[in-house]
């Protein structure tokens, strides 16, 4: 039994690796928290392991833990900063973040994302009553959806070294 539970505890740090590399990758889909993941499997690893929080595993896990808020905000911020500079309203960048939250949820997460970009057009649509202008905004948010990835695929790949600092 001591060989087998030595055998699991050399492998454990692996598969939290593995499994937070699938959570990277998941975050082509724009609202698959994969962030959100890679730090709760960081907080699994040192809750079954709590040798790790001492020598400054803690604070290894603060930062992980602030590069997941920082991760989490990304979308929202990127988005609508994009879509707002692009000349987006208030009220249409909340009726989209609304729609796309519900449509994740009632439909798929890429559904979410259509239907965010699709409220989104037809709320400017008829604000402006100019179908390029409706487009134009739009357009910004997909592009700050886009810059949100990058950002998050960044804090994505810090988390993962900071833990791996951390376990290895």
């Amino acid at each position: 039994m001591e060989a087998f539970l030595a055998s699991i505890s050399a492998i454990f740090p692996w598969l939290i690796l593995v499994f937070m590399l699938l959570s990277l990758f998941s975050l082509v889909v724009p609202v698959f928290p994969g962030g959100v993941v890679i730090w709760l499997l960081a907080l699994i690893y040192g809750w079954l392991s709590p040798e790790h929080f001492s020598n400054g595993g803690t604070w290894i896990f603060v930062l992980i833990t602030i590069l997941m808020l920082a991760s989490a905000a990304a979308d929202n911020i990127l988005m609508g900063t994009k879509a707002r500079e692009a000349g987006a309203s208030w009220r249409g960048i909340i009726i989209a973040l609304v729609a796309g939250a519900v449509g994740a949820i009632v439909l798929t997460p890429i559904g979410g994302l259509v239907l965010a970009a699709l409220s989104l057009y037809l709320v400017e649509y008829i604000r402006l009553r100019d179908s390029d202008q409706a487009l134009t905004i739009t357009k910004g948010l997909m592009m700050g959806c886009g810059w949100s990835f990058i950002v998050r695929f960044g804090l994505g790949i810090g988390k993962i070294i900071l833990w791996a600092i951390w376990a290895f």
